[in-house]
């Protein structure tokens, strides 16, 4: 690995915003004496997205492939640091704050993920119909994975980077945002949960998120990857007794 930390930027027509985000990350780097690079994953932008990246000395890769999490693996396929650090490119993450992230990689911890309960939300960033999609969700997976997030779709999230390379996540969708973190659990990886805080995004369109559908892929890939882990241990067990 050529650097510590690879602070990925995962980009769809994100022109409005995504120099705010790279400056912002920009003056945490240099403030707080990080080694480590900018990476802005495009997912196809149509506006200028590209050139303001290039504009800003940012290295941009092509994802070819739609999605969120289509976005994020191919971020992490080609960084270049230890450690991964995403977020969202529509401004509503603090990524000046990020102290608690770094303290707990070094700590040893494999995968760390905001909490923006906990850290707080300001008025207007995220619908009520999001908070309770959100809580629900993550009650639902932690019912059956029993893992320290309480928080499932946070996009603020540290890790260290081969560990999840090493995985193949494969869910383009924003439902990559739990398979992350079950994967991770199913895998032994040591995670937690650190507060964050959630701002009002900068954007001047919808986001594109969209609650009812975006959930019900989260639903449907958590019941999946429980009857593989009701599987898993099944088979297990019978390695053990034979």
């Amino acid at each position: 690995m050529e650097k510590e930390y690879t602070f990925i930027l995962p980009c769809l027509n994100e022109e409005k915003t995504l120099e705010y985000c790279i400056k912002e990350i920009q003056k945490t780097i240099e403030e707080k004496n990080l080694d480590a690079e900018i990476l802005v994953s495009d997912n196809g932008s149509t506006d200028s997205s590209v050139k303001i990246a290039e504009k800003n000395g940012v290295r941009v890769v092509i994802c070819k492939e739609k999605g969120y999490g289509a976005a994020l693996i191919n971020g992490t396929n080609n960084a270049k640091g230890k450690y991964c650090i995403m977020g969202d490119s529509d401004g509503s993450y603090d990524f000046y704050n990020i102290d608690d992230f770094i303290k707990k990689l070094k700590e040893g911890y494999e995968l760390v993920v905001g909490n923006r309960f906990k850290g707080g939300i300001e008025k207007g960033a995220m619908s009520i119909s999001h908070k309770l999609g959100v809580r629900f969700l993550s009650n639902i997976a932690n019912l059956i994975f029993h893992t320290p997030v309480k928080d499932f779709h946070c996009g603020l999230r540290a890790y260290e980077t081969e560990r999840l390379k090493n995985f193949k996540l494969s869910h383009k969708g924003m439902e990559y945002a739990s398979e992350m973190i079950i994967i991770a659990k199913l895998n032994n990886l040591k995670i937690v949960e650190v507060p964050t805080k959630l701002k009002k995004d900068l954007r001047d369109r919808k986001s594109h998120l969209k609650t009812i559908r975006d959930g019900w892929k989260h639903l449907k890939l958590i019941f999946k990857l429980a009857i593989n882990k009701k599987q898993y241990i099944i088979i297990k067990n019978l390695i053990q007794i034979f």
